[in-house]
């Protein structure tokens, strides 16, 4: 069988009974049921949720995003051999460790296959929660620069590149376009200050002024499980993005929870530990893929400058990468989930086969 055909590329068009569009995001897809089906799985399999609770189907791909782009490379490969089996699955294990540990629930119902969510329709907070240990990337690029102010945090002088920052840095960002905050601009991905956040909490979702403190409590506890568990396999849990909404428990109260996916090495960074102590970053995570596309084109400003999206788009799509490139990610993504779940990751032969026979048999879900 030849390797993209094991490649879950397109993963918007399964015949998933639904009478809403699928909504396609860069790596996932979201299809949500219709009520009655909703209401018979919710009884079936005995959800703990509000019985009229909407839910979805959530598949993920194997398609690779970086700088706001799907790269794909030679061979008709359309994305990254194992990529989708190991993000889901390292989701699935930091959820099930924060729910054991008491921090708070996810969105995630049921796992039907490797590449499959049953969720529960959530409320997004509005803001892309992210945490850094380290001074590295997008913030070290601006420290070079002169920017002392990261979200109202003022950093020292003197910082080396790669260097483990004093505190847990939260720095978040806007998710998506919020128009009408003062002080915060309409564009995606600008970042945001606590204030920011107080002064009009309703504008990004959030349900008191108190759930801040929660949100960040979450953040900074699940942080700290995660960075734990990377350092017992020696890794070092450097940065990372963490998305929080709101549900329904099943006495019809909204809970806050952990949502989309976490600790992953697309929502993360994650290093060698030996390596780094012996002075050298070896990246366990999309950041190694990240500088590889910096590295193999000669005009890295197109990357890096979001006033050049059309000739960042033109790139990615009119570029197919060596296939050796994709295999090295395919790799780096399979041998960190199998490092932290403790479990192989399957490479299936038809990915969309197994998906739309579990959903058709154990789920009628397809017709």
């Amino acid at each position: 069988m030849n390797l993209a055909d094991k490649v879950l590329a397109v993963n918007n068009d399964l015949p998933i009974r639904t009478d809403s569009p699928v909504h396609s995001g860069k790596v996932r897809s979201v299809y949500w049921l219709t009520e009655a089906d909703s209401k018979r799985l919710i009884e079936e399999k005995g959800y703990d949720v509000p019985k009229d609770t909407s839910l979805a189907i959530m598949v993920i791909s194997d398609r690779i995003s970086a700088f706001d782009c799907i790269w794909s490379g030679e061979n008709d490969m359309r994305g990254v051999p194992g990529k989708g089996a190991a993000l889901n699955a390292i989701s699935n294990h930091w959820f099930k460790l924060f729910k054991e540990q008491g921090l708070a629930d996810s969105h995630i119902l049921d796992i039907p296959h490797p590449f499959v969510w049953i969720v529960q329709k959530a409320k997004p907070v509005m803001i892309e929660a992210i945490c850094r240990q380290y001074i590295t990337g997008s913030m070290w690029r601006s420290y070079t620069k002169g920017e002392r102010d990261f979200c109202g945090i003022e950093l020292p002088e003197g910082l080396a590149k790669d260097s483990k920052l004093t505190a847990l840095l939260q720095t978040p960002s806007t998710k998506g376009i919020l128009e009408g905050i003062p002080g915060v601009p309409a564009v995606d991905d600008v970042n945001i200050t606590r204030k920011n956040i107080e002064d009009n909490f309703e504008a990004f979702n959030f349900k008191s002024v108190d759930d801040i403190a929660l949100y960040e409590k979450l953040l900074t506890e699940g942080f700290d499980v995660i960075s734990n568990a990377l350092s017992k396999i020696d890794q070092v849990f450097v940065d990372t993005k963490f998305e929080f909404g709101y549900v329904k428990d099943v006495n019809g109260d909204d809970k806050l929870i952990y949502m989309d996916e976490v600790g992953t090495p697309d929502s993360s960074r994650i290093w060698d530990g030996a390596q780094y102590r012996a002075g050298k970053v070896v990246e366990n995570s999309k950041e190694g893929f990240r500088q590889l596309l910096l590295a193999h084109f000669p005009d890295a400003d197109i990357l890096l400058n979001k006033d050049r999206m059309d000739e960042r788009e033109a790139l990615a799509r009119d570029n197919e990468l060596p296939l050796s490139v994709l295999m090295d990610v395919s790799k780096t993504y399979t041998d960190i989930a199998e490092k932290i779940t403790g479990e192989k990751i399957v490479l299936s032969d038809n990915p969309k086969a197994e998906i739309i026979a579990i959903l058709r048999e154990q789920y009628q879900l397809i017709d």
